[in-house]
């Protein structure tokens, strides 16, 4: 078995209405992609297509946003929010994202991410005449961990 990681060039910024599908089918005819190919898709592209975008001008909006999209908050330390998402993920901040959108928007986690990684999965399909699967991901921080890795980075932020 082999295993290659191919990016997929050429896509520009997302904003809220874009067809995702077709700009992906658009940017996937450089690739070649073939029956069985994993397509990963990270969540904000998504959130960003889908609207899932709110206003945080303030530390204050932020953290607002931050409460009305946890389903439970399980502790606070200083800034960070430990809470259990609506789709049942522990995570910092519930998910709530301030990185690369524009203004003073944050993107929220896909309200439906299994539903948008089918529609993807299919208009793909018929779009590219190959049988795909999707997967919607992207850096998922450890509780209590302040930073990211897997973005081009290795280093510990933080404790």
């Amino acid at each position: 078995m082999t295993v290659t990681i191919l990016p997929i060039p050429g896509l520009p910024e997302i904003k809220p209405g874009d067809d995702l599908a077709a700009m992906l089918a658009t940017a996937l005819e450089g690739v070649r992609p073939q029956s069985g190919d994993i397509l990963v898709v990270t969540h904000k592209v998504v959130s960003k297509a889908e609207g899932a975008l709110a206003e945080a001008a303030s530390e204050a909006d932020y953290r607002s946003v931050v409460e009305n999209e946890a389903a439970s908050i399980i502790r606070r330390r200083d800034d960070m929010v430990i809470a259990i998402t609506q789709h049942g993920f522990v995570c910092a901040n519930a998910g709530v994202d301030r990185s690369n959108v524009p203004g003073d928007q944050v993107a929220l986690l896909p309200r439906q991410p299994d539903r948008s990684a089918h529609r993807l999965r299919l208009r793909l399909e018929r779009a590219l005449g190959v049988d795909l699967a999707v997967i919607i991901t992207d850096t998922f921080g450890r509780p209590w961990r302040t930073g990211s890795a897997g973005q081009g980075s290795s280093r510990r932020i933080g404790r």
